[in-house]
């Protein structure tokens, strides 16, 4: 199973986003996972042709600034296409502020982060609920040092399959979603380093990969 990685550089980099450092850990997930990955850091030129990927996974930070140039019509296009073709989709931490040229991106993943509404407490120490897989497999709880992601817009139905405690109140941390013949994966964990060194979030990690490429 082929899996790419689109990691943000460029216009996809972000000062609070450490992707140089994250993407290798992401990969050495996967390839645990007996996965052959390889990364691409121009996240758009990666998007143009996905033939041969299994699972795309989206580690990149938000593009929507002034000086940002529109999405050429072929990315949008190999995005599309591969969809439509059963690609499997991990969707890491900020990817859900991020693609935001591309028509189907947050319909796909199931939510968007909305300016002045979602928001995060302080990144610190903080215990994840883990729920069940839809093969009614338990996902155990673990301990990470991350951010806590709260009040992003769901866009459509989803299957939650872990919590954070939020801020106030539980807040999903990852969950499934089918469109089409795709499965698509979310984490809105993983803001640096500190978030992969925990094994019961790798654990967690594998287990969407397998779900999102049919590999359960």
């Amino acid at each position: 199973m082929h899996a790419l990685i689109a990691s943000g550089a460029g216009r996809y980099a972000d000062p609070w986003h450490p992707f140089p450092q994250t993407t290798p850990l992401l990969a050495d997930i996967l390839r645990a996972a007996d996965f052959d990955v390889s990364v691409d850091d121009d996240v758009d030129r990666a998007l143009v042709d996905l033939n041969g990927v299994d699972l795309l996974v989206v580690n990149a930070g938000d593009p929507w600034r002034e000086d940002a140039e529109p999405v050429a019509a072929p990315s949008n296009a190999g995005l599309e296409a591969a969809v439509a073709q059963g690609l499997g989709i991990l969707a890491m931490h900020c990817a859900v502020a991020s693609l935001r040229d591309y028509a189907s991106w947050a319909s796909l993943i199931g939510a968007v982060w909305l300016p002045t509404v979602s928001y995060h407490p302080p990144l610190g120490d903080t215990t994840v609920t883990g729920l069940k897989m839809p093969d009614g497999s338990a996902i155990p709880d673990f301990d990470l040092t991350d951010e806590r992601y709260c009040r992003l817009q769901q866009i459509g139905p989803r299957q939650v399959v872990a919590e954070h405690p939020g801020d106030n109140s539980p807040e999903p941390a990852a969950w499934i979603r089918e469109h089409s013949r795709t499965r698509i994966a979310v984490d809105v964990l993983g803001h640096d380093e500190r978030s992969y060194a925990s094994p019961g979030h790798r654990d967690l990690l594998q287990r969407l990969v397998r779900w999102a490429t049919r590999g359960e």
